[in-house]
């Protein structure tokens, strides 16, 4: 009976460490997830706040008012470029945590935050190629991760005397049905029933240069020119408009943008996102 009772005591015993060992295992687990994500916000947030001082140690903000707390859900990225705007002003924490990280995700008006670049959305009105109006608004909308490359690219564009003129971003997946049905070429058009189009995505944009003063700068076609003079061997078109497409692909290049060699004013952020089907602008 002794033994049996021994038995039975070594066989709990044992279950016990185990389970303490897997125990302690996953808490550690969890420790080293969190501090990864943590570490992966502040990281975002020390690259991306004007005023990085205002990120604590495990990425918690200060707020002081009840409107910063319901607007974290929401707009999160307004929420850090408000506080980076005011540091030191706010005394009640939010912990963001890995919220953070996906910032870069979230669908954004370029406008609120690249004052200065021109607008002119072609499928918005009746001027492109089919002729028909295919979205019904008329401000561009991108990735907030997206349009702080194309900020940056702006940045280096101005500093030319130029600055970069918005032809089509995002694009709803509607809107590309409309355009392949009059033009399905997947030369020019993405098949939608193959796949979404990149502008679905949020993270890619059509455009060019304009001087300071609005008047345009040569490039080597129109929009939407359906000819082999839009693709990027520029040695078919004149020099001047050479230069200038090349410029225009190593900002957007060097901004982290890929170049689409079909169209010279295409380009798409090198990180790509889900299609969102439900966002309407």
């Amino acid at each position: 009976m002794r033994k049996k009772y021994g038995f039975l005591l070594a066989v709990i015993t044992c279950f016990w460490i185990c389970s303490s060992g897997c125990t302690q295992k996953a808490a550690q687990a969890e420790e080293t997830l969190l501090k990864a994500s943590s570490n992966r916000a502040k990281d975002w947030a020390e690259e991306n706040s004007p005023n990085p001082e205002v990120f604590e140690t495990q990425c918690n903000l200060r707020a002081e008012d009840a409107e910063i707390k319901s607007q974290m859900e929401t707009s999160p990225h307004m929420v850090v470029e408000k506080m980076a705007a005011n540091p030191g002003k706010y005394s009640e924490k939010i912990e963001i945590g890995p919220s953070v990280v996906n910032l870069e995700e979230k669908f954004v008006c370029v406008k609120d935050y690249i004052p200065d670049i021109v607008e002119d959305l072609k499928y918005a009105t009746t001027d492109n190629f089919t002729g028909q109006k295919i979205y019904d608004f008329t401000k561009a909308y991108l990735r907030y991760g997206t349009m702080k490359k194309l900020e940056k690219a702006q940045n280096m564009a101005r500093e030319r005397g130029m600055v970069l003129k918005i032809w089509d971003a995002y694009r709803p997946v509607a809107a590309q049905f409309d355009l392949w049905n009059i033009c399905p070429d997947p030369v020019y058009v993405a098949d939608p029933n193959q796949g979404y189009s990149s502008h679905s995505r949020g993270n890619t944009v059509d455009i060019t240069l304009v001087y300071e003063n609005g008047i345009p700068v040569e490039m080597p076609t129109d929009f939407d020119d359906f000819s082999p003079l839009a693709d990027r061997d520029y040695s078919d078109c004149p020099e001047a408009a050479a230069q200038n497409a090349q410029l225009l692909e190593n900002i957007m290049t060097e901004c982290g943008f890929e170049p689409y060699w079909g169209e010279w004013w295409h380009f798409s952020d090198e990180e790509s996102y889900e299609v969102e089907k439900e966002f309407e602008p």
